[in-house]
């Protein structure tokens, strides 16, 4: 179902992720994207930008923060006027604000907060905190019309992305699925040259690509990456509808 919705990139500020994280010899600096999603049932927001972390952390990622109320602010809204939360998982850099719009509804993946209240994970305050309210969800859920939450799991077991039907075509919000545009872009050519019986070795790629290549996106947007992967498909195939 496609609907007049509107999709808005929010900028919370950004970290650097050292080289032994990179596979590089240089650290990279990498933005941290939050998205507002405005739907006829009100504001959903994807993310929430980074939160407090202890000493050994801040020196670790050197993060600079913009405070979510001023990043909602840029796109004409509040903490206070969101309706729904979705967190793509509860690391600190995703879940930061989720107390600002405390008592709103955050939707998880099935035993994410357990996983998070248990250690090692996250930081607990950004996860248990007063007026804390979480869905888990198992499988795909359809929130509102046109926007469906579907699994994506690879940087977490529980990772999940959005996939928001606009009268333009879809728009997949992918969160951390994949550091970048060009990771994700990968996937497809990969499975399909599996599927076409290309002999070995062939790259792996994660059980999730199909089921996103059946929304047919017209743009896929990331948490850590400013560039949009727009999809190609063959000369004369028409966009398909969304299937449920």
């Amino acid at each position: 179902m496609a609907t007049r919705t509107a999709v808005r990139r929010l900028d919370p500020g950004y970290f650097v992720r050292p080289a032994e994280e990179t596979g590089g010899p240089r650290p990279r600096v990498e933005p941290v994207l939050a998205h507002l999603v405005r739907h006829e049932r009100g504001l959903l927001l994807f993310d929430t930008g980074m939160g407090a972390a202890d000493d050994a952390t801040e020196a670790y990622y050197r993060p600079r923060r913009r405070a979510l109320r001023a990043a909602l602010s840029a796109a004409g809204a509040a903490p206070d006027e969101i309706t729904l939360v979705v967190n793509c998982h509860p690391h600190f850099d995703h879940c930061g604000g989720n107390p600002q719009p405390a008592g709103r509804p955050v939707l998880v993946r099935d035993g994410e907060p357990a996983a998070a209240l248990a250690g090692g994970h996250t930081f607990q305050e950004l996860v248990d905190f007063p007026g804390a309210v979480y869905e888990e969800l198992s499988g795909e859920a359809e929130v509102w019309p046109g926007v469906r939450i579907v699994p994506t799991p690879g940087h977490t077991e529980g990772h999940q992305s959005l996939v928001v039907a606009r009268d333009d075509g879809t728009v997949i919000l992918a969160g951390q699925a994949h550091d970048s545009a060009s990771e994700f872009g990968s996937d497809q050519p990969a499975r399909l040259a599996a599927q076409a019986g290309t002999a070995p070795p062939l790259p792996e790629y994660p059980p999730w690509p199909a089921r996103i290549a059946a929304f047919d996106p017209r743009r896929v947007l990331f948490a850590h990456g400013c560039s949009v992967r727009e999809p190609s498909r063959p000369p004369g195939i028409a966009r398909a509808a969304n299937p449920a």
